[in-house]
């Protein structure tokens, strides 16, 4: 009764309140199969944890047969009132192709501030929206504004640590930004443990000596439903927060009421 700024009659107003979006930022390494598994597995964990996930697939291109996130930034409205193919529904994960929406994002982004802000409407149904791209697209102007640290997914030994050192290095010139590091083993031998906790101590140092970044790192082992989902809180816990965008920049109702069910693959 004390909330200021609300009251039963603000619906006749056409004033409702917006739930902010979370965001998480996961790169895409080169080894994609390596990073797919572990990224899928996390975010089903996130959509039982009550928090449905929407993932923008920044290396997959929209097409005409696959439309994604650069039709619906264009408005373009498909059937309108469909449903939204798999809400709710822990079992499957909701993917976007994303690159061409993206890239148009970041060069012409409608909120300067906060480019990514014009995705709150488009997704304010879900609770978490991963973006998962390349670095080069992580580290461009698309992520102004934001106060995530984007996820490496690395291989252990020293090819996973030279390459995730390139990608926090591309992360901080580039961008300013932090990443956090995940080492993924597919075996649970004291031997992997071992190069894993080895490769992370070379990372962290590396990033501390000439980054001057002290980097979050886990250790995750593939099969372990523990360390997936604490991997998922991790990320959970990093989120950033997007809030919705101006009303004159907001997205007609009738187009952000529901995400036509064809363009959302299932994982």
């Amino acid at each position: 009764m004390l909330d200021i700024g609300f009251h039963q009659g603000i619906s006749l107003h056409s004033h409702t309140p917006q739930d902010e979006l979370r965001l998480v930022a996961v790169a895409s390494p080169q080894d994609e199969a390596y990073s797919l598994e572990t990224l899928w597995h996390v975010c089903l964990h996130l959509q039982r944890l009550g928090y449905p996930v929407v993932v923008l697939d920044g290396t997959a291109r929209e097409s005409d047969a696959t439309p994604g996130l650069k039709d619906l930034l264009a408005h373009d409205p498909w059937s309108v009132g469909a449903g939204l193919g798999g809400q709710g529904d822990t079992s499957t994960l909701a993917v976007l192709p994303a690159a061409l929406g993206l890239q148009a994002l970041a060069r012409h982004p409608r909120q300067p501030a906060q480019p990514l802000q014009v995705l709150q409407p488009l997704f304010r149904r879900y609770a978490m929206v991963v973006l998962h791209a390349p670095v080069a697209t992580l580290a461009s102007p698309l992520m102004a504004g934001t106060l995530t640290a984007p996820l490496l997914i690395m291989a252990p030994g020293k090819a996973g640590v030279v390459n995730s050192y390139r990608q926090l290095k591309h992360l901080a010139l580039h961008a300013g930004l932090a990443g956090m590091v995940a080492c993924v083993t597919h075996s649970d031998t004291p031997g992997q443990r071992q190069l894993a906790d080895d490769s992370l101590r070379s990372l962290r140092l590396c990033a501390s000596q000439h980054l001057g970044q002290q980097i979050r790192t886990s250790s995750i082992q593939a099969g372990s439903p523990q360390d997936l989902q604490r991997l998922a809180l991790q990320l959970l816990e990093n989120a950033c927060t997007i809030s919705a965008p101006g009303a004159a920049s907001a997205l007609p109702s009738h187009f952000t009421a529901d995400i036509p069910a064809h363009i959302v693959q299932s994982h």
